[in-house]
């Protein structure tokens, strides 16, 4: 049984369940009637199973409406003259539509006929309508067809509509992480050319000392072992950031995915602030904004978190504003937002008061 109904949906069962008790309800009526020309029982399966195709037409309407037609000929051919248009011409309307939804031009037409057809054997032996009524059932039926054909070109139409939306937004997307992946190259070329300038002063430190008395030179080189200590993590952790697989996100996150990270927030009071002039930035500047809210956000944990975005002409300003909960590695989240910002040549400016927290980060926009 299963197999049977396979593919069925539920507005095919409505459909057919109200074109079938229709066809049910007009066959008792003839049955019961004074002036028809039977009162057999056998009418009323026969004319109820010329409607049950319309179950399965999904499966192929014109099959469905062949064997609907083939059904109302046996029924013609055994009861003669009974009232089938109450039932019937719908039925054909309803073929006629799904047929133009259906199918290309040509099975479409076909289909048509085939509905024409429909109608031709509802109506010769009707005993209310009779055949007189085709010249305003025909035209019935090309307009349900047109109709049904309008709809399936819009169908169609959306459908390349969306095609195309998803190609555009792959295309966007794509874009965006190759733009990424270029700024990550020109800012790793940058930061090898800032450490090697590094080295070479600390270089240059360490030949000067050779001729300081010992205890300055003992001085000069903890200081120069220092500084290279600090200069090397520096770098490792912007280069562990450069190197984090962000490219192969699809789309890079920018500034416009805020709303979609606060909401996943457990905090349902969080809230966004945008103001200024929105506008497409830089795809690396827009990334670190997104990360520099990420990591903040992260830090706050559960509790309510406010973040302003503002767009200035020459810069775009992060403001996160939240209550620090017990737990909180803060620290380690201001430390990665400062080497974003570094990444621009930006700011941060983190201020602490009675449990409450509010990090600033300008990031300069050039162009």
């Amino acid at each position: 049984m299963g197999e049977i109904f396979r593919g069925v949906k539920g507005r095919d069962w409505l459909l057919a369940g109200v074109l079938t008790g229709l066809a049910a309800l007009l066959a008792l009526m003839n049955i019961t009637a004074e002036d028809t020309g039977t009162h057999s029982w056998l009418q009323l399966p026969v004319f109820v199973a010329a409607f049950v195709p319309v179950l399965w037409w999904r499966r192929g309407v014109l099959v469905a409406v062949s064997v609907s037609l083939g059904v109302m000929v046996l029924h013609d051919l055994l009861f003669g003259w009974v009232t089938r248009c109450g039932a019937g011409l719908p039925l054909a309307f309803v073929f006629a539509f799904l047929a133009a939804l259906s199918y290309g031009r040509t099975k479409a037409w076909i289909g048509c006929a085939l509905a024409v057809a429909e109608t031709g054997a509802v109506l010769v032996v009707d005993a209310s309508a009779g055949p007189g009524a085709l010249v305003l059932a025909l035209p019935v039926v090309l307009i349900v067809f047109g109709v049904g054909r309008a709809a399936r070109h819009r169908s169609l139409l959306n459908q390349q509509l969306a095609a195309r939306d998803e190609e555009l937004r792959q295309l966007r997307d794509d874009r965006a992480a190759l733009i990424v992946a270029d700024d990550r190259a020109r800012l790793s070329r940058q930061l090898d050319g800032l450490l090697q300038e590094r080295l070479d002063e600390l270089t240059r430190a360490a030949e000067s000392a050779l001729d300081l008395p010992p205890d300055r030179k003992r001085a000069e080189f903890r200081s120069i072992e220092e500084g290279g200590r600090q200069t090397m993590d520096d770098m490792r952790e912007i280069v562990g950031l450069l190197r984090g697989g962000e490219v192969a996100l699809a789309p890079a996150p920018t500034v416009a995915h805020l709303d979609a990270l606060l909401a996943r927030h457990r905090s349902p009071q969080s809230r966004l602030t945008v103001t200024g002039d929105p506008r497409s930035l830089p795809a690396a500047v827009e990334l670190s904004a997104y990360r520099i809210v990420e990591y903040l956000v992260s830090a706050l944990g559960e509790r309510p978190v406010q973040v302003a975005v503002r767009f200035e002409d020459d810069a775009l300003e992060i403001r996160v504003q939240g209550s620090v909960g017990r737990g909180a590695d803060l620290r380690a989240a201001v430390a990665r937002v400062r080497e974003r910002a570094k990444l621009h040549a930006g700011s941060v400016d983190v201020k602490l008061a009675r449990g409450s927290a509010r990090v600033v980060a300008q990031l300069p926009v050039l162009g």
